[in-house]
């Protein structure tokens, strides 16, 4: 279960990450010639596969463990032309629908990570068994 706890830490640092750009794309709705932002799990699946994945054959999957010091999201920027709220390549509508889905994300993963203390400290209160 470490391993399920560390994926969803960083599904949550995620979403806080993603939240904030989504709400910097909001901000700046109205303000001419912005570039629309977004952020993207860069390598977090190969660095979480890499924990649970155990190779004993050289045929096996080749899995990598990411560096430490390099970001797990990359920023990147909506270089379209397209003007959806006329002033630039913001769309609110879009934005509103990405908060929704990333509010969802982070309710469930932050759910899932608080009953897996609960149940950690049913165990060392004897209340309960893991």
């Amino acid at each position: 279960m470490p391993t399920t706890v560390k994926l969803l830490q960083n599904v949550l640092d995620y979403c806080a990450v993603k939240n904030n750009v989504i709400a910097k794309n909001i901000s700046n709705v109205g303000t001419e010639n912005y570039k629309r932002e977004d952020v993207v799990f860069k390598d977090v699946l190969n660095e979480n596969v890499s924990s649970i994945l155990k190779t004993s054959n050289s045929r096996h999957i080749s899995t990598f463990n990411m560096d430490q010091s390099e970001s797990k999201f990359e920023h990147i920027y909506d270089e379209s032309a397209t003007k959806d709220s006329g002033i630039n390549n913001v769309d609110i509508d879009q934005e509103m629908s990405e908060l929704a889905e990333n509010t969802l994300r982070f309710k469930f993963a932050s759910k899932k990570v608080g009953e897996y203390y609960r149940n950690i400290q049913n165990v060392i209160k004897g209340g309960g068994k893991f």
